[in-house]
């Protein structure tokens, strides 16, 4: 779902079929993320007023209930679960973080070639 969501932001009103392309995801498997995405509140979707049949995708402009509650839960809990216990959260917590500095979009461009 992350990778329909941020093709949708970098690329609003735009349909499911054009997502699938961008994305390399099969258009069915990307019809259920947006399905699942506008469940919960991340995007909306409108007709398409150049060919009524097509709909459009486009990032929620109010965050949900529901992603503000995710957001402000944080991932302590979960990864306290899951690594057993609080003694490697935060080391945990800053690799996820460095990790996620190197995946954003552009910086794989930014690294240095071998």
């Amino acid at each position: 779902m992350l990778i329909v969501l941020s093709d949708v932001v970098e690329h609003p009103d735009t349909a499911v079929g054009e997502i699938a392309e961008r994305t390399g995801l099969p258009q069915s498997q990307v019809s259920m993320a947006v399905a699942r995405l506008r469940e919960a509140g991340s995007v909306v979707t409108a007709p398409d007023p150049a060919d009524r049949r097509r709909s459009l995708v486009r990032k929620a402009g109010e965050v949900s209930e529901r992603v503000a509650e995710v957001r402000a839960a944080g991932i302590e809990g979960a990864l306290t679960a899951a690594l057993g216990g609080p003694e490697h959260v935060p080391d945990v917590t800053a690799a996820l973080e460095t990790l996620a500095r190197h995946l954003m979009p552009g910086s794989l461009t930014d690294l240095p070639s071998e």
